[in-house]
């Protein structure tokens, strides 16, 4: 197992709440890094039959089984198990007793929101970080193997190549959570769905045009958009909501959370087509975008990423607030510096006045160095960006 940054996170939230829940896509590490930190617990999955069978006819039973607690593997498959663990938890008073993981964010949230309010601390994992991978030199080579392998685990625990997993992936991705989530008549057409989402990922999101290039309505690419976004493969970045002055974009861009899954999906199969593809940027940017947010995710924080553009084109690609100030950051797929790519950045500061921390600037090469005012920062370096 490569070990998880988000493991202090587990154990810290362990020691103040009943009940810890690690959620993220499916193959991201959930079950090994939950096995890995409470290797004392009896561990049970829920899509057993057996287990299954057993935890929906007598759930009281079921969980008196646990007497040092237990880790509850894809928990949302019997939601009724939250009222019951309500009751236990309570009278036991203990921290850390039970380790739930999922991945159906809506039913396994919706239910914690519902029955045990302020009983849960939450986590969410993502695929492996930049930062996991260099320290279990295991990080790819070239920027270019990086953007066509992506971070899942499975790449990188067996011998396997992104050509052999990602059908398989997506095939049981559509099988299993989008007929558990949204009764959707034409796999193909929703698959078709997910390519052009994938097409789209760092750009403005406009239902309509989706809907419109799938063949169906904007209300129903809304709804298996929150499908997408309930199974952690994409998310919405939202535009911050800070005038500055300035008549602001308020629609939201799309990005994909894992950089290798993009790449599948639209069609790239070697790492060389990378360095002179169309999507290259767009690729270079939902690299940096999810790496930031897993940051955010393993420290048990929330993304809180905005991105900030005006009617006249002024754009920074992610902000995000500090104590300090705002910071801000601009995305270039480049392997050397420009002296341009400065110019966006500056001129948000000026809008942004006393409020703006000096910026950031990730760019396809390598190293940490400062220019013209900003902090340049390369793709292998990225762990050392603290949010």
């Amino acid at each position: 197992m490569i070990p998880r940054s988000a493991a202090n996170t587990l154990r810290r939230l362990s020691k103040g709440f009943p009940i810890v829940a690690l959620t993220g896509p499916r193959q991201s590490g959930k079950t090994t890094l939950a096995r890995a930190v409470f290797t004392d617990k009896a561990y049970v999955s829920l899509e057993n039959p057996d287990e299954h069978e057993f935890a929906e006819r007598d759930p009281r039973r079921f969980l008196e089984r646990f007497d040092a607690g237990a880790i509850l593997d894809e928990v949302q498959r019997c939601p009724h198990l939250l009222s019951w663990l309500q009751g236990l938890v309570d009278e036991r008073g203990r921290m850390g007793d039970f380790i739930l993981t999922g991945s159906a964010q809506f039913e396994l949230i919706s239910g914690v929101t519902q029955s045990l309010a302020g009983r849960v601390g939450r986590i969410e994992l993502l695929p492996l970080s930049t930062g996991e991978l260099a320290a279990s030199r295991q990080l790819p080579t070239s920027l270019e193997d990086m953007l066509l392998r992506g971070a899942y685990p499975a790449l990188y625990d067996r011998e396997l190549s992104p050509g052999d997993w990602f059908p398989n992936y997506v095939a049981t991705y559509l099988e299993r959570d989008v007929r558990q989530l949204i009764a959707v008549r034409d796999l193909t057409q929703f698959q078709r769905f997910v390519r052009m989402c994938a097409a789209r990922s760092g750009q403005l999101l406009n239902l309509t045009a989706l809907g419109a290039d799938c063949g169906i309505s904007a209300v129903t690419a809304r709804e298996w958009l929150s499908v997408l976004e309930a199974s952690y493969l994409v998310v919405r970045l939202q535009p911050y909501h800070r005038n500055f002055g300035k008549r602001l974009v308020k629609t939201p861009k799309l990005y994909f959370l894992d950089v290798g899954l993009m790449a599948w999906l639209l069609g790239i199969r070697d790492a060389a087509s990378i360095q002179t593809h169309a999507a290259r940027g767009a690729l270079f940017e939902t690299f940096v975008v999810s790496e930031l947010i897993k940051q955010r995710f393993n420290a048990g924080q929330p993304a809180d990423l905005y991105f900030w553009r005006d009617n006249a084109g002024h754009e920074v690609d992610v902000l995000y607030e500090t104590a300090q100030g705002l910071q801000a950051v601009e995305i270039k797929s480049g392997s050397t510096f420009a002296s341009d790519w400065p110019d966006a950045i500056h001129k948000w500061q000026e809008f942004a006045a006393d409020e703006a921390l000096p910026p950031v600037i990730v760019y396809g090469g390598e190293g940490d160095y400062e220019r013209q005012g900003c902090r340049v920062v390369g793709w292998r370096e990225l762990q050392g960006l603290v949010l």
